[in-house]
């Protein structure tokens, strides 16, 4: 009698597919958010609306009517408030603001214009 040989039949499993691990609800609730804070322009006699709508432009994106719009805020109500984001974000445009420099339209004009950060109530 001739032995014939059974071939083996293994299963072979197709590898586990990774999952991202998502973070549980619970750590997603712990994350603080960061306090926001108000980037305020301050009125002054030595700068255009021209100045204030470039400035406005160049540091913080605005389209030339939002310029326009704070710029007559701050001339009418004597500040207005241009961004609201994190504390450390609203020191750098603020800073920024305060190196932007004269007006080139007003002889008198001597630097930048003014900003402080407030804490968002």
């Amino acid at each position: 009698m001739e032995a014939v040989e059974e071939a083996s039949t293994a299963v072979v499993e197709p590898p586990p597919v990774p999952v991202a691990a998502k973070p549980a609800a619970d750590t997603r609730e712990k994350q603080k958010k960061q306090p926001r804070h108000h980037v305020v322009l301050w009125n002054d006699e030595d700068h255009t609306y021209e100045y204030v709508i470039e400035m406005l432009q160049k540091l913080f994106g605005h389209p030339a009517e939002k310029g326009y719009q704070l710029a007559k805020e701050v001339d009418l109500k004597g500040k207005a408030i241009v961004l609201t984001t994190t504390k450390e974000h609203a020191e750098l445009k603020r800073d920024q603001i305060h190196a932007y420099g004269r007006d080139r339209l007003i002889a008198k004009s001597k630097g930048s214009m003014t900003a402080t950060i407030e804490p968002e109530i």
